[in-house]
């Protein structure tokens, strides 16, 4: 699994470059079939609320899909959580899903 990181409208600092590392290697418990995470993840300057909103939009190449989940917070580190959150959901979805379309196939 490669992960690839790029920040807009920041510097990506060690640590930030670590916490999403960190983050992203936790889906392969859901997903063994991932191939590539791309993700970007900085400020989001055309946002409508006041002050700095903080974006996270990550890309996820498993076998024959790619799966895409962006999410905004107050905060880089919740929204990089967010988009972790939903892509785990998404990814435990899609695992349940072949895994029932396996069991049905054996059935017949």
């Amino acid at each position: 699994m490669t992960i690839n990181i790029r920040a807009t409208g920041m510097e990506l600092t060690p640590a930030i470059r670590q916490y999403v590392e960190d983050k992203m290697n936790t889906l392969e418990k859901f997903a063994h079939d991932i191939i590539m995470i791309d993700v970007v993840a900085g400020m989001d300057t055309n946002h409508h609320n006041k002050g700095e909103i903080y974006s996270c939009a990550v890309n996820v190449e498993v076998k024959g899909e790619v799966l895409r989940v962006e999410r905004n917070a107050e905060d880089l580190y919740k929204a990089i959580d967010k988009v972790k959150d939903h892509l785990r959901e998404t990814l435990a979805q899609r695992k349940e899903k072949l895994m029932g379309n396996r069991h049905e196939g054996e059935e017949s």
